[in-house]
Protein backbone atom coordinates (compact mmCIF):
# COMPACT_ATOMS: atom_id res chain seq x y z
CA UNK A 1 0.00 0.00 0.00
CA UNK A 2 2.66 2.53 1.13
CA UNK A 3 4.41 1.56 -2.65
CA UNK A 4 1.44 2.40 -4.22
CA UNK A 5 0.77 5.79 -2.24
CA UNK A 6 4.26 6.55 -3.56
CA UNK A 7 3.21 5.82 -6.95
CA UNK A 8 0.37 7.63 -7.06
CA UNK A 9 2.31 10.28 -5.45
CA UNK A 10 5.09 10.12 -7.99
CA UNK A 11 2.34 10.35 -10.79
CA UNK A 12 0.90 13.52 -9.58
CA UNK A 13 3.70 15.29 -9.25
CA UNK A 14 4.83 14.78 -13.08
CA UNK A 15 1.09 15.49 -14.07
CA UNK A 16 1.23 18.69 -12.22
CA UNK A 17 4.86 19.16 -13.72
CA UNK A 18 3.89 18.62 -17.23
CA UNK A 19 0.79 21.09 -16.75
CA UNK A 20 2.85 23.90 -15.07
CA UNK A 21 4.80 23.40 -18.61
CA UNK A 22 2.36 23.46 -20.82
CA UNK A 23 2.38 25.95 -23.51
CA UNK A 24 -0.61 28.20 -23.54
CA UNK A 25 -3.37 27.78 -26.16
CA UNK A 26 -4.59 29.77 -28.50
CA UNK A 27 -7.23 29.44 -31.57
CA UNK A 28 -6.85 31.36 -34.26
CA UNK A 29 -9.88 31.20 -37.22
CA UNK A 30 -8.11 30.99 -40.35
CA UNK A 31 -8.96 31.30 -44.06
CA UNK A 32 -6.60 28.59 -45.86
CA UNK A 33 -5.35 31.14 -48.53
CA UNK A 34 -5.43 34.14 -46.15
CA UNK A 35 -2.50 36.40 -45.11
CA UNK A 36 -3.07 35.46 -41.24
CA UNK A 37 -2.87 31.68 -42.89
CA UNK A 38 0.98 32.64 -44.27
CA UNK A 39 2.34 34.24 -41.03
CA UNK A 40 0.77 30.72 -38.97
CA UNK A 41 2.99 28.76 -41.31
CA UNK A 42 6.54 31.13 -40.86
CA UNK A 43 5.35 30.88 -36.78
CA UNK A 44 5.26 26.98 -37.12
CA UNK A 45 8.72 26.99 -39.49
CA UNK A 46 10.45 28.98 -37.50
CA UNK A 47 9.42 27.42 -33.87
CA UNK A 48 8.44 30.73 -33.23
CA UNK A 49 5.84 29.21 -31.30
CA UNK A 50 7.13 26.92 -29.31
CA UNK A 51 10.00 29.97 -28.47
CA UNK A 52 6.77 32.10 -27.42
CA UNK A 53 5.60 28.86 -25.60
CA UNK A 54 2.16 28.95 -27.68
CA UNK A 55 0.04 26.34 -28.64
CA UNK A 56 -1.57 27.67 -31.62
CA UNK A 57 -4.47 25.92 -32.72
CA UNK A 58 -5.98 26.26 -36.29
CA UNK A 59 -9.52 26.91 -37.24
CA UNK A 60 -9.78 26.90 -40.79
CA UNK A 61 -12.70 28.15 -42.53
CA UNK A 62 -13.99 29.35 -45.71
CA UNK A 63 -14.95 33.11 -45.21
CA UNK A 64 -14.28 36.23 -43.35
CA UNK A 65 -17.89 36.29 -42.46
CA UNK A 66 -17.37 32.48 -40.42
CA UNK A 67 -15.08 33.50 -38.85
CA UNK A 68 -16.72 36.20 -36.81
CA UNK A 69 -19.47 33.72 -35.83
CA UNK A 70 -16.66 31.64 -34.64
CA UNK A 71 -15.26 34.32 -32.61
CA UNK A 72 -18.57 35.60 -31.19
CA UNK A 73 -19.43 32.04 -30.48
CA UNK A 74 -16.72 31.07 -28.53
CA UNK A 75 -14.66 28.91 -30.50
CA UNK A 76 -12.52 31.26 -31.51
CA UNK A 77 -10.24 33.21 -29.77
CA UNK A 78 -8.69 35.23 -32.68
CA UNK A 79 -9.04 36.60 -36.12
CA UNK A 80 -8.05 38.78 -39.35
CA UNK A 81 -10.84 41.41 -39.24
CA UNK A 82 -11.05 45.15 -39.95
CA UNK A 83 -11.88 47.67 -37.05
CA UNK A 84 -14.79 49.25 -38.54
CA UNK A 85 -16.73 46.12 -38.02
CA UNK A 86 -14.79 45.57 -34.20
CA UNK A 87 -16.27 49.81 -34.52
CA UNK A 88 -19.89 48.41 -34.57
CA UNK A 89 -19.91 45.52 -32.50
CA UNK A 90 -18.64 47.99 -29.24
CA UNK A 91 -21.35 50.42 -30.41
CA UNK A 92 -24.04 47.64 -30.42
CA UNK A 93 -22.55 46.13 -27.27
CA UNK A 94 -19.91 44.25 -27.77
CA UNK A 95 -16.49 44.32 -25.74
CA UNK A 96 -14.22 43.26 -29.01
CA UNK A 97 -10.81 44.53 -29.46
CA UNK A 98 -8.34 45.57 -32.30
CA UNK A 99 -5.08 45.49 -32.70
CA UNK A 100 -3.25 46.50 -36.52
CA UNK A 101 -2.08 43.89 -38.49
CA UNK A 102 -1.70 45.31 -42.51
CA UNK A 103 -1.85 48.70 -44.32
CA UNK A 104 -1.87 46.72 -47.74
CA UNK A 105 -5.39 47.68 -49.67
CA UNK A 106 -7.03 47.47 -52.73
CA UNK A 107 -6.82 49.93 -55.67
CA UNK A 108 -8.69 50.78 -58.60
CA UNK A 109 -7.29 48.88 -61.57
CA UNK A 110 -7.30 49.60 -65.16
CA UNK A 111 -5.43 47.90 -68.36
CA UNK A 112 -2.32 49.37 -68.99
CA UNK A 113 -3.45 51.80 -72.29
CA UNK A 114 -6.40 52.86 -70.08
CA UNK A 115 -7.38 56.41 -70.63
CA UNK A 116 -8.42 56.75 -66.97
CA UNK A 117 -5.65 58.45 -64.37
CA UNK A 118 -7.87 59.22 -61.34
CA UNK A 119 -10.98 59.36 -60.05
CA UNK A 120 -12.48 62.10 -62.06
CA UNK A 121 -12.01 59.79 -65.16
CA UNK A 122 -14.46 57.16 -63.39
CA UNK A 123 -17.35 59.20 -64.38
CA UNK A 124 -19.15 57.89 -66.96
CA UNK A 125 -17.32 54.40 -67.20
CA UNK A 126 -18.54 50.83 -65.70
CA UNK A 127 -16.63 50.43 -62.38
CA UNK A 128 -16.53 46.69 -61.33
CA UNK A 129 -16.97 46.82 -57.33
CA UNK A 130 -15.33 44.05 -54.87
CA UNK A 131 -16.94 43.35 -51.58
CA UNK A 132 -20.42 44.89 -52.29
CA UNK A 133 -22.38 48.19 -51.32
CA UNK A 134 -20.59 48.66 -47.79
CA UNK A 135 -17.25 47.70 -48.90
CA UNK A 136 -14.77 49.83 -46.82
CA UNK A 137 -12.75 51.04 -50.24
CA UNK A 138 -15.60 51.64 -52.21
CA UNK A 139 -17.31 53.74 -49.20
CA UNK A 140 -14.18 55.90 -49.07
CA UNK A 141 -13.71 56.08 -52.76
CA UNK A 142 -17.09 57.99 -53.19
CA UNK A 143 -16.63 60.16 -50.03
CA UNK A 144 -13.68 61.67 -51.85
CA UNK A 145 -15.34 61.73 -55.04
CA UNK A 146 -18.39 63.54 -53.61
CA UNK A 147 -15.92 66.12 -52.31
CA UNK A 148 -15.06 66.91 -56.13
CA UNK A 149 -19.10 67.01 -57.12
CA UNK A 150 -19.01 63.46 -58.53
CA UNK A 151 -21.62 60.94 -57.53
CA UNK A 152 -20.13 57.89 -58.16
CA UNK A 153 -23.45 55.62 -57.84
CA UNK A 154 -25.45 58.28 -59.94
CA UNK A 155 -22.64 59.09 -62.81
CA UNK A 156 -20.92 55.42 -63.41
CA UNK A 157 -22.45 52.63 -64.41
CA UNK A 158 -22.16 50.12 -61.50
CA UNK A 159 -21.40 46.33 -61.05
CA UNK A 160 -21.04 44.61 -57.90
CA UNK A 161 -19.45 40.93 -57.23
CA UNK A 162 -16.94 38.78 -56.11
CA UNK A 163 -13.48 39.37 -56.80
CA UNK A 164 -12.38 36.06 -58.33
CA UNK A 165 -15.08 36.89 -60.51
CA UNK A 166 -14.68 40.51 -61.33
CA UNK A 167 -10.86 39.47 -61.89
CA UNK A 168 -11.71 37.23 -64.63
CA UNK A 169 -14.21 39.86 -66.10
CA UNK A 170 -11.65 42.48 -65.82
CA UNK A 171 -8.90 40.57 -68.19
CA UNK A 172 -11.71 39.63 -70.50
CA UNK A 173 -12.35 43.73 -70.43
CA UNK A 174 -15.78 43.70 -69.71
CA UNK A 175 -15.24 46.46 -67.09
CA UNK A 176 -13.29 50.06 -67.67
CA UNK A 177 -12.53 49.49 -64.00
CA UNK A 178 -12.55 47.43 -61.28
CA UNK A 179 -11.94 48.40 -57.51
CA UNK A 180 -11.29 45.04 -55.74
CA UNK A 181 -9.37 43.86 -52.77
CA UNK A 182 -4.90 43.79 -52.04
CA UNK A 183 -4.34 40.33 -53.56
CA UNK A 184 -6.18 40.57 -56.17
CA UNK A 185 -5.01 44.07 -57.12
CA UNK A 186 -1.49 42.33 -57.41
CA UNK A 187 -3.07 38.94 -59.50
CA UNK A 188 -4.13 42.15 -62.13
CA UNK A 189 -1.23 43.70 -61.69
CA UNK A 190 1.24 40.45 -62.94
CA UNK A 191 -1.49 41.02 -65.79
CA UNK A 192 -0.35 44.04 -67.07
CA UNK A 193 -3.10 45.82 -65.61
CA UNK A 194 -2.29 49.24 -63.19
CA UNK A 195 -3.10 51.00 -60.49
CA UNK A 196 -5.37 54.45 -61.30
CA UNK A 197 -6.36 54.55 -57.20
CA UNK A 198 -4.45 53.42 -54.62
CA UNK A 199 -6.83 53.33 -51.55
CA UNK A 200 -4.19 54.32 -49.24
CA UNK A 201 -4.10 57.54 -51.55
CA UNK A 202 -7.39 58.18 -50.92
CA UNK A 203 -7.37 57.50 -47.17
CA UNK A 204 -4.78 60.20 -47.04
CA UNK A 205 -6.72 62.71 -48.71
CA UNK A 206 -9.55 61.91 -46.56
CA UNK A 207 -7.44 63.00 -43.74
CA UNK A 208 -5.20 60.31 -42.64
CA UNK A 209 -1.52 60.80 -41.97
CA UNK A 210 -0.10 58.18 -42.88
CA UNK A 211 -0.60 54.12 -44.28
CA UNK A 212 -4.24 53.03 -42.32
CA UNK A 213 -3.87 49.77 -41.02
CA UNK A 214 -7.47 49.11 -41.22
CA UNK A 215 -6.97 44.99 -41.01
CA UNK A 216 -5.74 43.46 -37.67
CA UNK A 217 -6.33 40.99 -35.10
CA UNK A 218 -9.66 41.16 -33.64
CA UNK A 219 -10.63 39.66 -30.10
CA UNK A 220 -12.44 39.95 -27.30
CA UNK A 221 -11.78 42.65 -24.44
CA UNK A 222 -12.62 40.28 -21.44
CA UNK A 223 -10.85 37.51 -22.93
CA UNK A 224 -7.59 39.35 -23.92
CA UNK A 225 -7.59 40.92 -20.24
CA UNK A 226 -7.38 37.36 -18.72
CA UNK A 227 -4.89 36.64 -21.21
CA UNK A 228 -2.81 39.26 -21.60
CA UNK A 229 0.58 37.64 -21.67
CA UNK A 230 -0.46 35.10 -24.55
CA UNK A 231 -1.92 37.59 -26.77
CA UNK A 232 1.71 39.72 -26.25
CA UNK A 233 3.35 36.83 -27.14
CA UNK A 234 1.50 36.04 -30.18
CA UNK A 235 1.65 39.47 -31.69
CA UNK A 236 5.15 39.11 -31.22
CA UNK A 237 5.53 36.37 -33.29
CA UNK A 238 3.17 37.65 -35.85
CA UNK A 239 5.40 40.78 -35.79
CA UNK A 240 8.87 38.31 -36.50
CA UNK A 241 7.00 36.44 -38.99
CA UNK A 242 6.12 39.49 -40.69
CA UNK A 243 9.67 40.56 -40.48
CA UNK A 244 10.90 36.78 -42.03
CA UNK A 245 8.21 37.08 -45.08
CA UNK A 246 9.73 40.68 -45.71
CA UNK A 247 13.32 39.46 -46.58
CA UNK A 248 12.94 36.00 -47.17
CA UNK A 249 12.24 35.49 -51.22
CA UNK A 250 12.83 31.62 -50.39
CA UNK A 251 9.72 31.70 -47.89
CA UNK A 252 7.60 32.88 -50.62
CA UNK A 253 8.72 30.25 -53.23
CA UNK A 254 7.66 27.62 -50.35
CA UNK A 255 4.09 29.40 -49.45
CA UNK A 256 3.37 29.69 -53.51
CA UNK A 257 1.05 26.79 -53.59
CA UNK A 258 -0.79 28.03 -50.69
CA UNK A 259 -1.13 31.21 -52.08
CA UNK A 260 -2.05 29.75 -55.09
CA UNK A 261 0.22 31.41 -57.40
CA UNK A 262 3.03 29.71 -59.50
CA UNK A 263 4.23 33.08 -61.93
CA UNK A 264 7.39 34.02 -60.17
CA UNK A 265 6.61 37.85 -61.37
CA UNK A 266 3.09 37.95 -59.62
CA UNK A 267 4.59 36.41 -56.40
CA UNK A 268 7.19 38.90 -56.89
CA UNK A 269 4.31 41.80 -57.00
CA UNK A 270 2.57 39.52 -54.00
CA UNK A 271 5.92 39.99 -51.70
CA UNK A 272 6.56 43.67 -52.36
CA UNK A 273 2.73 44.69 -51.68
CA UNK A 274 2.25 43.04 -48.68
CA UNK A 275 6.04 43.92 -47.21
CA UNK A 276 4.83 47.71 -48.04
CA UNK A 277 1.93 47.09 -45.94
CA UNK A 278 3.83 45.96 -42.79
CA UNK A 279 2.38 47.79 -39.78
CA UNK A 280 4.85 49.74 -38.05
CA UNK A 281 2.95 52.96 -36.80
CA UNK A 282 2.54 53.47 -32.82
CA UNK A 283 -1.24 52.44 -31.99
CA UNK A 284 -1.84 55.92 -30.98
CA UNK A 285 -1.47 57.63 -34.72
CA UNK A 286 -3.39 54.83 -35.61
CA UNK A 287 -5.81 55.83 -33.65
CA UNK A 288 -6.18 59.37 -34.57
CA UNK A 289 -6.26 58.21 -37.82
CA UNK A 290 -8.65 55.69 -37.63
CA UNK A 291 -11.01 58.11 -35.85
CA UNK A 292 -10.91 61.03 -38.90
CA UNK A 293 -11.57 58.27 -41.56
CA UNK A 294 -14.45 56.87 -39.03
CA UNK A 295 -16.26 60.02 -39.01
CA UNK A 296 -16.22 59.46 -43.40
CA UNK A 297 -17.62 56.37 -43.28
CA UNK A 298 -20.41 57.19 -41.08
CA UNK A 299 -21.37 60.15 -43.24
CA UNK A 300 -21.37 57.96 -45.95
CA UNK A 301 -22.76 54.23 -45.14
CA UNK A 302 -24.55 55.57 -41.98
CA UNK A 303 -25.81 53.49 -39.46
CA UNK A 304 -26.09 50.23 -41.65
CA UNK A 305 -22.35 50.22 -41.64
CA UNK A 306 -21.10 51.56 -38.68
CA UNK A 307 -24.01 51.04 -36.06
CA UNK A 308 -25.25 53.28 -33.38
CA UNK A 309 -22.00 55.23 -32.67
CA UNK A 310 -20.95 58.27 -34.73
CA UNK A 311 -17.59 59.01 -33.14
CA UNK A 312 -14.95 55.90 -32.84
CA UNK A 313 -14.62 54.40 -29.27
CA UNK A 314 -11.32 55.13 -27.56
CA UNK A 315 -11.18 51.03 -26.35
CA UNK A 316 -11.38 50.18 -29.68
CA UNK A 317 -7.39 49.35 -30.20
CA UNK A 318 -5.70 46.96 -27.96
CA UNK A 319 -2.42 48.16 -26.48
CA UNK A 320 0.39 45.15 -25.17
CA UNK A 321 1.48 45.53 -21.99
CA UNK A 322 -0.86 47.86 -20.50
Amino acid sequence: MRWLSLAAIAAAATFLATDVGAADRIRLAVQRTGTLAWELDIIKAHGLDRKADLEIERLELASTEAGKIALKGGSADLMLSDWLWVARERALGDKLVFYPSSSTLGAVMVPARSTIKGIADLKGRKLAVAGGPLDKSWLLLQALALRSGLDLRRQATLVYGAPPLLTQKALQGEHDATLTFWNFCAELESKGFRRAVAVDDVMRQLGAKGAVAIVGYTFDGGWAARNRSTVDRFLDASRQAKAILASNAAEWQRLAPRIGVSDPQALAIYRQRYSEGIWRRPVAEELADARALYRVLAEIGGTQLVGPARELDDGTFYRPGG
